[in-house]
């Protein structure tokens, strides 16, 4: 089942970022930091689909390098704890093919971010999630800002507008759910909260990279931890209204496979006896209802609703 994710945050020096850095990262590439005079080399980083700079009309063609584009944006910033980029993520539905699902993210990144002025520097990453299965995204780059005659020129105060983060949380969801409609799947994404959705979930965050390597390590992170324990509070509501998995699964499609029922009990319990007993009963549920096989062989599902 598709996911819906959205979120923006700024890569500041205050927090000892490096616009540099974290493009080289985001492409998985090498590139030099003439500010800090260090070299950065994630070549050998895997997972990356596409990468590509989008230029704003008036945009000098040089940015079209990247290390070019970071090293000036580096160098147009003197404060100690200037902020360098915004950068965007999004997930991308599983279902559509890697082309699709790259060309989806770029015709999003050309409407809403560059026809607005903004230099944009999108990749997509295709990881592996919690639940073994494919996580595509994209981490967009953008330069806070605006293309004047020589280069950079001020910063685009209204760009940070809490009211145009909400437009593309939403534009967002509406340019997958059309592109999904027009490839005919019967999934969609939603940019709502749970609560407003109508869904009695608590919601759950994602464990960073760096929280998932304490744990791998045996150390205590105090993030999975919240994580857990918000996990398995959906999963005791859950247990006490089995018809609540099923409205919340058959909220963004019309039916679901065992291979859906099976992630989404995953992420919403903690531990393998909770998630056993919370399948059971969801599948012994007399709201479920049994569709048959779908052309691939799949036995489907929906809800008496």
């Amino acid at each position: 089942m598709a996911i819906y994710h959205f979120s923006a945050k700024i890569i500041s020096r205050s927090t000892g970022r490096s616009a540099v850095a974290a493009a080289a990262y985001r492409s998985a590439s090498r590139l030099f930091d003439e500010h800090t005079e260090q070299a950065f080399d994630y070549s050998r980083k895997s997972g990356v689909l596409h990468s590509e700079i989008l230029l704003p009309d008036g945009a000098p063609e040089r940015w079209s390098d990247r290390q070019a584009l970071w090293n000036e944006v580096e160098r147009g910033e003197k404060r100690k704890d200037a902020q360098l980029a915004r950068e965007i993520e999004f997930a991308l539905p599983r279902e559509l093919q890697p082309a699709d699902a790259i060309e989806l993210a770029r015709a999003f990144v050309e409407r809403e971010f560059v026809r607005r002025g903004m230099v944009a520097d999108i990749n997509v990453h295709c990881d592996i999630g919690e639940d073994g299965l494919p996580k595509p995204h994209a981490h967009v780059m953008l330069a806070l800002r605006e293309v004047g005659p020589d280069g950079f020129d001020v910063k685009a105060r209204d760009w940070n507008s809490t009211a145009l983060l909400e437009h593309w949380r939403e534009t967002w969801a509406e340019h997958v759910n059309a592109r999904l409609a027009e490839l005919d799947h019967d999934i969609r994404i939603d940019h709502r909260s749970l609560r407003d959705q109508g869904i009695d979930l608590e919601p759950q965050f994602k464990i960073g990279p760096a929280a998932a390597r304490s744990e791998a390590r045996g150390r205590a992170s105090e993030r999975a931890d919240q994580h857990r324990d918000i996990a398995r509070r959906n999963g005791e509501r859950l247990l006490r209204n089995p018809a609540a998995a099923l409205e919340a699964l058959t909220h963004t499609q019309e039916t679901f496979t065992r291979q859906d029922l099976a992630r989404f009990l995953f992420r919403h319990t903690d531990g393998k006896d909770q998630f056993d007993r919370l399948h059971a009963r969801i599948l012994a549920s007399p709201e479920l209802v049994s569709l048959g096989a779908d052309e691939r062989g799949r036995e489907r599902f929906t809800s008496r609703t």
